[in-house]
């Protein structure tokens, strides 16, 4: 253990943030012109804000790899070591005799409150201990109506932000990462150790690949190509019309400065009407991505409790076979099921179909949308919780600005409408792959005919639908009628 400190020895504690371009904490600790000791620390589950689910620690186990490769091309290493991580950091700091430790801000409630605390227990040790921007936009802390209050509503929201100076153009990642003469020990094998059998279930990698270049190509490849698309084909889970970045964004191993500044950048050389069009609805999305965060540094209690109160008396139903069945992808509605398949087998989703997913739990099934947001956060790799916490509320029309609970997505006019020859439910739920376009979002009223030919047996090879939609939506519908409006405040 080192007795003395050496204040031009930093370390950078690497969170959600895994790239080294537009990384203000490892900026930080460059400027100081001494040795950086970059680390990572897995947290264990008493210590996470969710414990991480397999897809996402089959990601990192990826990610992690990729960070050390561009460690180690600029003359640096990455030290892996188990948590907890005050512990950790103190012990790390101890041993290189680091005057510092830099580390990019994350607002999860509980992360922000225990960082809160090793700041202050750090800095109680001697230690210059710093925490950056570096994940968002703008500090969610420092948006504010003109009444002093939060937003609630996105399109003021939003307004707002774009009212605001900025974003800065994004950083260069370091030629050189100086280290220190002598390298501390890194258990990143015992700590990770080997992959599971489920971690190798996920198939990641004919998707994605992991890491900062991989985030840094996917960008490029959707800036290329699908970006004068994106606002009539976003929508349509049969096209490659998303950037499918989400994943890379949680986490961090590209920035949404990046994506910004890339985003306009394109537009600004493609002369075309659609370029334009395509990186304003494709940064609005980023806007959402901001608003989440917004919403959760302000309403903390919202991964757990409805934000609109009246929402606490919601006569909700428990039905652990229907939950079971959502979850397994066996629902008898195949854009349903084709969605929760694709989840199970790579922990991605598409963004319409997570919509029409979530509207089946908690209106065709009446099951708790606290139910459906904790299976995303256990199967997600994208499991944000800012994110997630504010689609689910939308869904159920308990959050701020969400859809209103009368708003009942039909899953075949969904199909139909944004799968319309069945291409993506072919391609989720094989056992009906056959089956004539006309019938595929609806095959239990397919002719015996057509469905022996597509070799298909309704209870069978596949599903009777769990239940029927136009009961279920007067079932909701009367549950959303009984609740009763808020007191007035006196």
């Amino acid at each position: 253990m080192t007795s003395s400190r050496d204040r031009k020895v930093a370390i950078v504690w690497f969170r959600r943030d895994l790239r080294l371009a537009d990384n203000q904490a490892l900026r930080m600790a460059l400027i100081r012109g001494g040795p950086v000791v970059p680390f990572f620390v897995l947290e264990p589950d008493e210590e996470a804000t969710a414990t991480p689910g397999v897809p996402s620690r089959a990601w990192i186990r990826r990610s992690l790899r990729s960070l050390e490769e561009s460690l180690r091309g600029r003359g640096s290493r990455l030290v892996i070591r188990l948590g907890p991580a005050g512990k950790a950091l103190s012990d790390l700091a101890n041993e290189t005799g680091a005057g510092a430790i830099f580390w990019n801000r994350l607002y999860e409630p509980p992360v922000a409150i225990r960082d809160a605390e090793r700041l202050s227990a750090l800095r109680s040790e001697g230690l210059e201990a710093v925490s950056c921007d570096g994940t968002l936009l703008h500090d969610p802390t420092t948006i504010r109506t003109s009444q002093g209050g939060p937003f609630r509503v996105f399109t003021p929201f939003w307004r707002h932000c774009l009212s605001l100076s900025g974003p800065e153009p994004p950083i260069r990642a370091p030629s050189r990462i100086p280290g220190p003469s002598g390298w501390p020990e890194s258990s990143g094998s015992a700590v990770l150790g080997p992959e599971s059998e489920a971690e190798r279930a996920v198939d990641i990698d004919s998707t994605w690949k992991p890491g900062e270049a991989g985030a840094a190509k996917r960008l490029a490849h959707f800036l290329e190509s699908g970006l004068p698309g994106y606002p009539a084909n976003r929508d349509r889970p049969d096209l490659q019309g998303t950037s499918r970045l989400s994943p890379h964004l949680h986490f961090g191993e590209i920035s949404p400065r990046q994506v910004w500044h890339a985003a306009l950048a394109r537009a600004a050389v493609d002369p075309t009407p659609g370029a334009a069009r395509g990186a304003e609805a494709f940064l609005r999305q980023i806007g959402w991505r901001e608003f989440a965060h917004h919403l959760l540094v302000h309403f903390p209690g919202t991964p757990d409790a409805p934000l609109r109160p009246e929402f606490r008396d919601f006569r909700w139903r428990k039905d652990r076979d229907a939950l079971s069945a959502w979850s397994q992808g066996r629902t008898g509605y195949p854009i349903v099921d084709a969605g929760m398949r694709e989840l199970q087998r790579t922990g991605w989703m598409h963004n319409r179909v997570r919509m029409v997913v979530a509207s089946f739990l908690v209106k065709d099934l009446l099951l708790p949308w606290q139910e459906g947001s904790r299976w995303f956060l256990e199967t997600l790799t994208d499991a944000d919780l800012a994110n997630n916490t504010f689609g689910w509320q939308w869904t159920a029309g308990c959050g701020a600005d969400a859809a209103p609970f009368f708003r009942i997505f039909n899953p075949v006019i969904q199909g139909r409408k944004f799968d319309p020859e069945g291409t993506y439910v072919r391609r989720w739920v094989p056992e009906l792959e056959r089956l004539p376009s006309r019938w595929i979002h609806r095959p239990w009223d397919a002719p015996a005919e057509a469905l022996r030919t597509a070799g298909v047996r309704i209870g069978k090879t596949y599903p009777a639908p769990i239940v029927d939609h136009a009961s279920a939506r007067t079932r909701a519908l009367a549950a959303f009628t009984a609740l009763k409006p808020p007191r007035p405040k006196p």
